[in-house]
């Protein structure tokens, strides 16, 4: 049986992922929509094999897709996404507007994929926020073994996480230092070349950003309520590929020997860690590929029961575009689209 599908926000960096991820994957597709602006009405994008022309999302029929997968920004989440929801299309959504309603399940298939059930409540499903997805990929095993019980997390975040347009500002002020043009600053608010800025998304009146109360609020939600987490989320020079730095502190006892080889059996995990030089991932590496790469495993001596990790992943394929085609697939598996 094969799927009606629509892809909103078709053509943009985390859109154009989630078609390559369909085709891809063979998912059971009869028809598929690609969805943007009125600017991008009648541009021809890829799919597979073939060429598709996009559609203007407001001009379209909902009732014409049995799953629409979101990728167009919160304000277009919010507008379209109850439309779509309340002709019988299942809405999966990468925005951050959905997540945090209690009625509507935040899933990451890979560590809480029998929330997937809650998708009656709205026929609505959020996707994650990308540094959050990766981090609890490689904690979900960890946590049923030892439970977590306190997280201090620090992020290294790229570029391609603020669209093509943060992209292009790395790009343009990376060539005008060499060759001396004047610095052109639109997009970050410091210089973001051969820089590092500790600062993603707004500030919020406590100090921290909603970037870093994302991390906290969505890992209570996604893992365990119970779990203290702190954060700092930085933006770094790289174009595609997020890495943190996590200090995990556990109830029980635990070794490097054993919280390793429970990631190695990880769905989604791959451990790269042989403590020598270039034994661990970076995120040139991790470009392009579906896992979640764990690296630099090593013990906390300072806490009781603490543990340090290095996580890698590429931001717009897992942690964006792939984890919600893979709800899509939950979705059909649980026999739920």
């Amino acid at each position: 049986m094969g799927y009606k599908v629509a892809v909103v926000g078709a053509t943009g960096n985390v859109g154009r992922e989630m078609l390559a991820i369909l085709a891809e994957r063979q998912f059971p597709v009869d028809e598929i929509f690609a969805l943007a602006s009125s600017r991008s009405q009648g541009r021809e994008i890829s799919f597979g094999d073939k060429t598709i022309k996009c559609q203007n999302l407001e001009h379209f029929d909902p009732s014409k897709a049995d799953v629409a997968l979101f990728s167009a920004g919160g304000s277009i989440s919010e507008k379209y996404g109850p439309i779509f929801a309340a002709t019988g299309c299942t809405v999966i959504d990468n925005s951050s507007f959905f997540r945090y309603h209690s009625d509507i399940p935040l899933i990451i298939p890979e560590v809480n994929a029998d929330a997937i059930v809650d998708v009656k409540n709205r026929n609505i499903v959020a996707n994650p926020n990308c540094s959050t997805m990766q981090m609890l990929v490689a904690l979900k095993p960890l946590h049923d073994a030892f439970t977590i019980k306190r997280l201090v997390v620090s992020t290294y975040q790229s570029v391609s996480g603020g669209g093509t347009a943060a992209m292009d500002e790395l790009f343009n002020q990376t060539r005008g230092i060499f060759v001396n043009d004047a610095m052109e600053q639109e997009i970050f608010t410091k210089q973001i070349a051969f820089n590092v800025i500790p600062h993603i998304d707004v500030f919020m009146e406590d100090g921290y950003t909603k970037e870093e109360w994302k991390l906290m609020a969505e890992t209570k939600k996604i893992l365990d309520p119970k779990i203290k987490v702190t954060a700092t989320a930085v933006r770094v020079p790289v174009f595609i590929g997020h890495s943190e730095a996590i200090n995990i502190e556990f109830e029980k006892p635990v070794t490097v020997e054993a919280a390793t080889e429970l990631m190695r059996a990880a769905p989604g995990l791959l451990v790269v860690d042989k403590r020598d030089d270039g034994g661990y991932v970076t995120p040139v590496e991790c470009v392009g590929e579906d896992a979640t790469y764990v690296s630099r495993i090593r013990e906390d001596a300072t806490v009781e029961n603490g543990l340090n990790i290095w996580v890698v992943s590429d931001n717009l394929r897992k942690g964006a575009a792939l984890n919600t085609v893979q709800i899509a697939e939950l979705l059909i598996n649980r026999g739920l689209l």
